[in-house]
């Protein structure tokens, strides 16, 4: 039964039984009765008095010191925020019980369970294919050449190409490239429009030197004696064969190219002008339009090849998701040393946020007590405490039906 109802029943009890005594004999048992109910009636409608008093004003008659709630609503709230921030969830409690948590591992535990269930990875993949197809491209594509622009311009290139061209002939890279320039030299010399091309160019520059005397008299006549096959003959075999010894190792000639290559690889880092104008030609094509296109592009490709993946992940249940997952949490169980540092690390980033955030709570409360008006304040309050509250009048009620029995047989005594 509702505590209210009780309560109301109980003055009603009070009250009848008053009246009856009133007409039955004023002695004996019904003296010490009519006392009970009279003792009863009084503190039944005192406490009701009392218990209404806090909430509104009784009879809607605004009596002194009644309705006390709505008249110290804002010390209520007051005393209640800083009940909530200084005694109930104080910054200290509040870390003391995130310490003792291992907020970490109870993260990992809480995790792996959810983890474990086909259909939560199934809806963890379904978010992240969503948030990759939603994601804009061109916002990306802009984000990373300006960060690749910011990078760029913050690079040393002298020291940076000192390092990459000193790291390229460690690895020999001056003396594999010139080998494979060679080579196409070697492959373009070989084909046979390639020593008629010499022979008619040899036979052209010789036919326009003017060599007089018995030397010219000579040269005449080995030019007329070559045709433009035969000199494109020679030059192509004279090529292939300088080729040839350029590609063993140990040619003198082979050993003083390589040097001279190197020795100009090691001067460029140094030559400022040179430098100046790379960086120049990188500026200028990281601001091209065209760099960007191929940003996007890539950028596009990158998103189907990985929304690919993920729908065919998607369809397996997420399993290789959660195989990753625990061969991660496996490998980090095994480092107690990292798990340690990385407990620390997240209390304090928590601790840290609580503090930055700890008047929050307060305001929370503040906030949402001032949206409600005074009767629905007085309404949750009621739904709250009053039940509670009800229980004084029933007990103001028999009390003082007791206290009056009591007092009624001591008259008699």
């Amino acid at each position: 039964m509702n505590t209210k109802n009780i309560a109301a029943i109980s003055l009603i009890v009070m009250a009848a039984g008053f009246v009856i005594t009133l007409f039955l004999p004023d002695k004996g048992i019904f003296f010490v009765l009519k006392g009970g109910f009279e003792a009863g009636l009084v503190g039944g409608i005192a406490d009701w008095f009392a218990v209404t008093a806090l909430f509104r004003h009784p009879f809607g008659l605004k009596i002194p010191h009644t309705s006390l709630l709505l008249k110290n609503r804002d010390k209520i709230i007051r005393s209640l925020i800083s009940a909530m921030e200084n005694e109930l969830l104080n910054k200290q409690s509040i870390e003391n019980k995130l310490k003792s948590l291992n907020i970490l591992r109870l993260s990992v535990s809480l995790l792996t369970k959810a983890l474990q269930k086909r259909a939560v990875r199934r809806q963890l993949l379904q978010l992240l294919i969503e948030q990759v197809r939603s994601a804009p491209a061109d916002r990306l594509a802009a984000l990373v050449r300006n960060g690749i622009k910011a990078y760029a311009g913050k690079v040393d290139l002298k020291t940076t190409a000192d390092r990459l061209l000193t790291g390229a002939m460690e690895n020999r890279y001056d003396e594999k490239a010139f080998d494979y320039a060679l080579d196409e030299a070697l492959s373009w010399v070989r084909k046979p429009q390639t020593g008629m091309m010499l022979g008619k160019l040899a036979a052209e520059k010789l036919s326009e030197l003017n060599v007089g005397g018995f030397a010219g008299f000579a040269f005449q006549a080995f030019a007329g004696f070559m045709s433009e096959d035969k000199l494109g003959g020679i030059l192509q075999n004279l090529l292939l064969s300088a080729i040839g010894d350029l590609r063993r190792t140990d040619n003198a000639h082979r050993a003083a190219i390589l040097q001279e290559i190197r020795v100009r690889l090691l001067m460029l880092p140094d030559d400022e002008s040179k430098m100046n104008k790379l960086r120049e030609w990188i500026d200028r094509k990281l601001d091209d339009e065209p760099f960007e296109r191929f940003v996007l592009a890539r950028l596009e490709e990158a998103r189907l090849l990985l929304l690919q993946k993920l729908e065919q992940e998607q369809a397996n249940g997420g399993r290789m998701v959660f195989t990753a997952y625990r061969s991660f949490i496996r490998g980090l169980s095994a480092d107690s040393e990292r798990v340690a540092e990385w407990e620390e690390r997240l209390l304090t980033f928590v601790i840290d946020l609580i503090d930055r955030n700890h008047y929050r709570i307060g305001q929370l409360v503040k906030d949402n007590l001032e949206q409600m008006d005074d009767a629905s304040l007085v309404r949750m309050l009621e739904e709250k405490v009053g039940k509670d509250l009800q229980w004084i009048r029933v007990n103001g009620a028999l009390c003082g039906f007791a206290v009056g029995v009591a007092l009624s047989l001591i008259q008699l005594w």
